[in-house]
């Protein structure tokens, strides 16, 4: 008996968009993370929806198009997650012209089509509140747009979707086996669990090569690039991020975040071969330090490393076509394989913006591995919590409609909760708060993280399904890890 149609194995944003999708044409899936949902990668990008500017110069010309299409498709799909973000690049005339600035500009505005997002123009920092910020050398500048995204909860709404769609989502379950036959896969789940499937997916990530290799099956080599970044406490009010270019021909941002805070990254540091690092990243200290002497090239108060509130790293699995790590292409390629029985799609590179369209692509052809060709349907589709009704993409809107019918409620609290879940804050704040655990965060909002979002840890709680870990005390933490320790160990089964 075959109990499904396709396994997917990793719980990161490729994987979760596959579940997603393959689940809304219809097939019967499991998908399989060994820990939480978005533990890695995914939790750890720059948080951007964006073409890649920086990628024209390398020629990507395709990759570019295909991410600069799925910003518009991204925002009107999870408004509360996914908003619009203006960039200033500050012009440094030794490193690029402005001519040439332009030009990349302007193919940037125009290689997709564009309805939410305004395009570029020229900008003079001398005396505006962008400038202000920036040393005074910086006179003139550029300003365009991309997206900013809530990557770790963007992961876990697909999930949700996914099992709404009829998914079984299993989380802290690791496949310890995959053996393959003619018609279908015998996979042992880590719970001791056997089942039988018609495909397997290998969405595993920086595991992906790894995963294969257990289970006795030829694999493509893998590059491994830590990406490390840095939160400072906020060096500029307004609501625009900036792009530095680097001297080295690399850039890094500065974006607004948390309300209080500065993020700044990335970096590139390729990962030796024989190390076993995605499970342990973590920034070095000579990491910290350049994004610090960067970004102190261009702010007039200077970033330290004694500035450094919190930071984090994640290693993407890049392909291997040799050049330098931030050259590698951030493109994905889906390899089928039937040559050894029952289908195996192996998904390897990606990058966040083009999760929906990787995912579409590998559902496709998997389709038309198992004989039924079904057709895509995401492109038009809400996630959980994406229907603002007649504020249509307007988060601002929403939350102050909110805030007029929850008056009783902290305006702050309020907004970060429209912001994180949408249409689904409406349910949450109807119900009775509970217990405040810590500021601003209420029992009923705990429940709901640990019974619909598998969220079984602080963890979870605080550095990925939010960022309140920020914001509270190391008291104020340990009161929201002594709850979930309580209440998370009376979850038996995940949510459904």
């Amino acid at each position: 008996m075959i109990d499904f149609d396709v396994v997917v194995v990793g719980g990161g944003i490729n994987g979760t968009g596959l579940a997603r999708d393959l689940a809304g044409r219809g097939w019967r899936v499991l998908l399989a993370e060994a820990q939480d949902l978005a533990s890695h990668t995914s939790s750890s990008s720059t948080k951007l929806v964006h073409g890649g500017l920086r990628y024209l110069e390398t020629y990507e010309f395709s990759l570019v198009r295909k991410a600069l299409q799925e910003r518009e498709v991204l925002l009107r799909s999870a408004p509360h997650l996914i908003r619009p973000l203006r960039f200033v690049l500050p012009h440094a005339p030794h490193l690029r012209p402005a001519w040439m600035i332009r030009a990349g500009l302007f193919l940037y505005d125009h290689l997709a089509r564009r309805e939410l997002l305004p395009g570029s123009h020229g900008l003079r920092l001398a005396g505006s509140a962008y400038g202000a910020p920036l040393k005074p050398e910086f006179t003139r500048g550029f300003v365009y747009s991309d997206g900013w995204v809530d990557d770790a909860r963007l992961v876990v709404l697909n999930a949700q979707d996914a099992q709404a769609r009829g998914a079984e989502v299993l989380t802290r379950c690791a496949v310890t086996k995959a053996e393959r036959g003619a018609e279908a896969w015998q996979i042992t789940l880590q719970n001791g669990r056997r089942i039988r499937s018609r495909a397997l997916v290998n969405a595993a990530g920086p595991w992906a090569e790894a995963f294969l290799r257990d289970q006795g099956l030829p694999a493509r080599g893998l590059r491994l690039v830590k990406g490390s970044h840095i939160v400072v406490d906020q060096r500029f009010t307004h609501d625009h991020a900036y792009i530095f270019q680097n001297a080295d021909g690399r850039i890094i941002f500065a974006i607004p975040y948390e309300g209080r805070f500065t993020l700044i990254g990335t970096t590139d540091v390729e990962l030796p071969d024989g190390q076993d690092p995605p499970a342990r990243a973590a920034i070095e200290a000579a990491e910290v330090s350049y994004l610090c002497e960067q970004a102190s090239r261009y702010l007039a108060r200077p970033v330290t490393p004694a500035d450094v509130l919190w930071t984090y790293a994640g290693v993407r699995p890049l392909l291997d076509e040799g050049g330098s790590a931030s050259s590698v292409t951030r493109d994905y390629l889906l390899e089928t394989d039937v040559a050894g029985g029952a289908p195996l799609l192996n998904v390897w590179g990606g990058k966040l913006t083009t999760y929906r369209k990787l995912a579409e692509d590998g559902a496709t052809q998997l389709g038309e591995l198992l004989g039924d060709a079904r057709k895509p349907w995401t492109a038009g589709t809400h996630l959980p919590g994406g229907d603002l009704g007649p504020h249509g993409v307007d988060i601002a809107a929403f939350t102050a409609e909110l805030q007029a019918r929850h008056a009783d409620r902290a305006p702050a609290v309020v907004a970060r909760l429209a912001r994180a879940y949408g249409s689904v804050a409406a349910e949450l704040l109807a119900a009775p708060p509970g217990a405040e655990i810590a500021p601003g965060l209420f029992e009923s909002e705990l429940s709901h993280l640990t019974d619909h979002e598998w969220a079984r840890s602080a963890d979870d709680v605080l550095w990925r399904r939010s960022k309140l870990g920020l914001h509270y005390t190391e008291e104020q933490r340990e009161a929201v890890a002594a709850w979930m320790q309580q209440h998370s160990s009376q979850v038996l089964m995940p949510p459904r």
